[in-house]
């Protein structure tokens, strides 16, 4: 594989589990704040929002309900997604639809 310079040094996953995970109408508002979110937000540069692939090995947690990844220029770009209006609405219309939220965040070598 040939290097490649990164742009985005600063990964954010996140994993959410739903309260109520098979009421369509709860994933159909989680899945359009989310989406929202990624489309709308001024330091993220990469956005991924998706459910678990359901794949069947040991190491595999598919235990959650949805998946967002979003990668920044910096972790300085992280800190301000982390109070930007965009990011603070998805948490407020959000945060009474999960039970849980697992986040990893990780620097590029």
């Amino acid at each position: 594989m040939s290097e490649q310079k990164l742009t985005h040094v600063f990964s954010h996953s996140v994993l959410f589990w739903l309260k109520d995970p098979e009421n369509k109408e709860v994933r159909t508002q989680f899945e359009t704040e989310a989406k929202k979110l990624i489309a709308s937000s001024e330091y993220a540069h990469f956005g991924h929002f998706g459910t678990p692939a359901g794949t069947d090995r040991p190491v595999v947690d598919n235990s959650y309900t949805y998946s967002m990844i979003v990668t920044f220029e910096s972790k300085e770009d992280h800190d301000k997604y982390q109070v930007e209006p965009a990011h603070l609405h998805f948490i407020d219309q959000c945060k009474v639809l999960w039970t849980k939220v697992q986040i990893y965040d990780a620097i590029s070598l």
